[in-house]
């Protein structure tokens, strides 16, 4: 739809070399975006990527930065306004999945996965929000598990991904006398490296959506990308499931 065009604006999209953090940064771009992505390891994949937005005719930047590191972060976010000429969309996308016994859980593992998934979207917001103009946006991504953990063994990842539920709310408070939307996207199942639809435990999960099968990481981008266009100026404070059904 033309107006969910985003020509003559930037995004930072973090984790964006693989899974749904890549088909954000390709989906953004298609719609007109330059587009900055972080990665912690695999650059060839994450040059990948952004040789395929400079293919569609944008603008493209590969940053390492791990989310672990405060440093690193909002060095990307000021690379990125400095080397693409400004700062439209961020998408906090990059986490980690820890899953397992309450018991196995050690307090080092405990503060890492706190740091990458709950600290980090704060800092970027904090660094991000020096730049963004009005119209700017925050999207982070949750899980489907914030609503309904279905196994055992998910204390750890739901509790950091409810946090962002309030940090979402709280943002979109304070942000919005500026006209910056800050709104949380809820994946529900989704065809990944991390989480293959041909897994082991695919069928079962499969069977928890109402669906009956895994999202393509292209239909979580879409929806990241409208949120990210003039189409979605008037939504923010919210939590959008794109699960399938899982949480219904």
């Amino acid at each position: 739809m033309d107006n969910d065009r985003l020509e003559g604006r930037v995004a930072l999209v973090t984790g964006g070399s693989r899974g749904i953090g890549a088909a954000v940064a390709r989906q953004l771009a298609a719609q007109g975006a330059d587009v900055a992505l972080t990665y912690r390891q695999d650059a060839e994949r994450a040059h990948q990527v952004a040789r395929e937005i400079e293919g569609l005719g944008r603008r493209a930047l590969a940053l390492r930065a791990d989310n672990a590191d405060e440093a690193a972060l909002t060095g990307a976010v000021r690379r990125t306004a400095e080397t693409l000429g400004r700062l439209d969309v961020l998408v906090a996308n990059a986490a980690l999945f820890p899953s397992g016994p309450l018991e196995d859980v050690d307090t080092a593992q405990l503060d890492r996965v706190l740091a990458v998934n709950v600290r980090a979207p704060f800092v970027l917001a904090r660094a991000a929000a020096e730049h963004l103009p009005p119209g700017g946006r925050i999207i982070g991504i949750g899980s489907n598990v914030a609503d309904r953990v279905p196994f055992p063994g998910l204390a750890l990842y739901a509790m950091t991904k409810t946090a962002l539920v309030g940090l979402t709310k709280g943002l979109a408070r304070e942000l919005g006398p500026r006209g910056i939307t800050v709104n949380l996207v809820h994946p529900g199942p989704t065809d990944t490296d991390a989480n293959p639809a041909d897994g082991p435990n695919a069928p079962a999960i499969s069977g928890l959506t109402a669906l009956g099968r895994y999202a393509a990481p292209a239909e979580i981008a879409a929806v990241v990308a409208h949120l990210a266009g003039p189409a979605a100026g008037y939504v923010t404070g919210a939590v959008v499931p794109v699960d399938g059904g899982f949480s219904a």
